[in-house]
C-alpha cells in the first residue's frame, strides 16, 4: 500500500550525502519542518491499486508517488533529483518527469517526477 521510499533513500550513500544522515531531509508531503535546510525532498502518494486475483488475496500493491526536490539553486536541486532518480529506479519505474520551476515568493527551485512502485505484502 505504501512505497518504502524513505527506507531506500536513507540507505543510499549518494542520496544521504546530499540530504543528510542524522535526519535525512526526505519528508511526506506537508511534513517538512518549518525552516528545514535546503536541499530537501518530499513525496506524496498520488495513486495505486492492489494486484487483484480471482483465486486469492493480492500479494502486491502498486503505488504511484510524486517526488519533489526543493533547493536554493538549480544545480543543487538537479544533483538531488539525479541521486533520488538513481536509487528509486532500482526499486520502481519512473513514469513522468515533471519539470523544473521556481517559486516566485521564496525563490526556491522545485524539480518533480513520478514513479510507480510495486510493493510486496
Amino acid at each position: 500500500m505504501f512505497a518504502p521510499i524513505f527506507e531506500k533513500v536513507a540507505a543510499d550513500p549518494a542520496s544521504t550525502a546530499l540530504l543528510g544522515t542524522a535526519q535525512t531531509r526526505l519528508f511526506p508531503a506537508g511534513e517538512a519542518p518549518e525552516g528545514v535546510a535546503y536541499p530537501y525532498a518530499t513525496w506524496t502518494q498520488i495513486g495505486g491499486s492492489p494486484e487483484n486475483y480471482i483465486s486469492n488475496r493480492p500479494d502486491i500493491d502498486s503505488c504511484a508517488i510524486q517526488v519533489d526536490v526543493w533547493a536554493n539553486t538549480l544545480a543543487s536541486g538537479r544533483s538531488v533529483a539525479t541521486a533520488l532518480r538513481d536509487v528509486i529506479e532500482t526499486h520502481a519505474h519512473i513514469t513522468r518527469w515533471g519539470g523544473e520551476s521556481r517559486d516566485p515568493e521564496t525563490g526556491s527551485y522545485r524539480i518533480s517526477f513520478d514513479a510507480d512502485w510495486y510493493v510486496h505484502r
